[in-house]
């Protein structure tokens, strides 16, 4: 029990010494009809870790949509410039994605079969802070499937993303 409560007391005072953020990608919500809320927990200057939550509300007979339903992406941010207001970094994301994959049948018809798989990927990115917490970043990067032949090859992780650091 003791090691709970220190384990539980540790993390806390990590997590109320450390800079956070929360935002919201204004590009997928605006354009695509899908909601992607991020996370961000600095460790220091120049690492974050955080998570991002998608999910999509885009019809299937939309032109353009994504191909996921939903995808929980956890990430590793190393920013590269310490400046106080605009920082370059690179990402390193894992990205567990859902969704349904459009299969051509043999009478002329399609069907959908829904999948699920993890992407492992690389992005980069710009991001600004204000003086008062006002955050804007822009990012951009792709991942690959790993374990299912049903799923899409590539996972895109392309935002405009607009939050509020802590």
């Amino acid at each position: 029990m003791k090691k709970h409560l220190f384990t539980i007391a540790l993390f806390t005072a990590c997590c109320i010494h450390a800079q956070q953020e929360i935002k919201l990608d204004i590009f997928d919500a605006l354009a695509l009809k899908t909601i992607e809320i991020s996370y961000e927990n600095y460790l220091d200057d120049q690492s974050s870790i955080g998570i991002s939550g998608l999910i999509n509300f885009e019809n299937k007979s939309s032109d353009f949509r994504y191909n996921e339903k939903r995808a929980i992406t956890p990430f590793f941010r190393h920013y590269f410039t310490a400046d106080s207001q605009w920082n370059f970094f690179g990402e390193a994301f894992f990205s567990l994605n859902f969704g349904e994959k459009e299969i051509s049948l043999d009478g002329g018809t399609n069907a959908y079969k829904d999948y699920t798989d993890g992407a492992l990927g690389l992005a980069v990115g710009t991001k600004y802070i204000s003086a008062r917490g006002m955050t804007i970043d822009l990012v951009g990067g792709i991942g690959r499937n790993l374990f299912n032949s049903d799923a899409p090859v590539l996972v895109p992780r392309v935002g405009v993303n607009v939050g509020y650091r802590f």
